[in-house]
């Protein structure tokens, strides 16, 4: 199946700075995004979902405001991704959360699946 890729934005009342450690840590993850999340000493991030783990490196990060993820696999040369992006509206001061999501499900089944994940992580910042 080819990869589509996905980009929502999620408008949240929390801070960029009080929100980064939930897309940058392997425990931040774990509260909202995957069944688990561990990281070896390679910072190999190791997310697991419905008892199916999948391996992916942090690509790119910034404090405060982007972190993106690269799936593993060997036999993929177009690997799977997906970025987190903190960004704020300047006029209202309001803070979105802005995914880009880089994988081979269809386009409806992904936003499904972040509206869900979002609406958890705003429950656990009371955002």
């Amino acid at each position: 199946m080819p990869k589509e890729k996905f980009v929502g934005e999620y408008p949240i009342n929390a801070s960029k700075k009080m929100l980064y450690p939930y897309f940058s840590t392997a425990s931040g993850l774990a509260q909202w995004f995957a069944d688990d999340v561990n990281i070896n000493e390679d910072k190999v991030f190791t997310f697991l979902w419905d008892g199916d783990e999948n391996k992916a490196r942090m690509i790119s990060s910034r404090t405060n405001s982007l972190v993106k993820f690269e799936f593993i696999d060997d036999e993929d040369e177009d690997p799977p991704y997906v970025e987190f992006k903190l960004d704020m509206n300047e006029l209202t001061q309001e803070v979105f959360i802005r995914v880009t999501d880089y994988n081979d499900m269809d386009a409806e089944e992904t936003n499904e699946l972040y509206e869900s994940l979002i609406h958890d992580l705003k429950e656990i910042v009371g955002g």
